[in-house]
């Protein structure tokens, strides 16, 4: 049999397991591969789920998330990590561990810290790990404005510029904010970077409710990154193909339309 020479852009997430596969690293991997990224994950956590809500989530061990990712590294050339819902204190320090050893490699991080329907999956010993040690290792933070007010620790009404800049301050390379989760018709994003001018995209929104919409824009920048886009490309790419992927939801459970990722971009 032949052998293929012609290695994709390898892009490793590290995220939940949703059975749904509306998100977590299902989702992780199916972005992946439309932008032409072979796939590979390790489990943070296990999660009894279906389409509207989180019932339990089931935390895996650390030091066994070290061991794996100790496996690949040994093995295959990762060109991205991408980060989602993170699961324990346990797990933050062995991706910590992990990245620490591997700082050439570019990180993108969604800091799943609910989920969809408001369910809290993040403690506040979780939150001050992710702020205290995770942050200062990640190049591009994706997280919507209810996480970035958690992240920051400032108030709810707090002005989306200093929300940015105090997740900068946190030590993230790149702050993207979404702001899907409001109500006002119109959904806007804004890219903070150090020493430049804050980029704010605008989208109309879209009626009905969605389930691993973050998923997708994080994995699309990461896989874009691993690519070879510069990280402001990256960033406008992965929001063209995350609102395609929306407008092409589809209903596979009795709850929240998943976005369909294989379309065109």
């Amino acid at each position: 049999m032949p052998i293929c020479n012609n290695t994709p852009p390898i892009a490793l997430s590290i995220s939940g397991h949703d059975p749904t596969g509306g998100a977590g690293v299902i989702a992780d991997a199916e972005v992946f591969m439309h932008f032409g990224c072979h796939p590979c994950s390790i489990l943070t956590c296990q999660t009894v789920q279906d389409s509207s809500t989180v019932q339990r989530l089931i935390p895996l061990n650390g030091s066994d998330l070290i061991a794996q990712a100790n496996a690949l590294f040994n093995d295959m050339s990762i060109s991205v990590i991408k980060i989602g819902l993170t699961g324990s204190v346990e797990c933050v320090t062995a991706i910590v561990n992990v990245l620490q050893q591997h700082p050439n490699v570019p990180v993108v991080f969604d800091p799943v810290l609910a989920s969809g329907d408001g369910t809290p999956l993040a403690s506040k010993k979780l939150i001050n790990a992710i702020t205290d040690t995770l942050l200062p290792l990640v190049d591009v933070l994706t997280p919507n404005t209810l996480e970035a007010v958690t992240l920051s620790t400032l108030s709810a009404d707090s002005p989306i510029e200093e929300l940015g800049e105090n997740l900068l301050q946190k030590g993230a390379k790149n702050v993207l904010i979404t702001g899907g989760h409001g109500q006002a018709e119109q959904i806007f994003n804004h890219l903070f970077q150090t020493d430049q001018a804050t980029q704010q995209y605008g989208s109309e929104r879209l009626s009905g409710e969605y389930h691993g919409t973050g998923c997708t824009l994080a994995s699309a920048i990461a896989a874009l990154i691993a690519t070879g886009e510069p990280i402001q490309n990256a960033v406008e790419q992965a929001q063209a193909y995350t609102a395609t992927s929306i407008k092409n939801a589809r209903k596979i459970g009795k709850g929240q339309l998943f976005p369909y990722r294989f379309t065109s971009h």
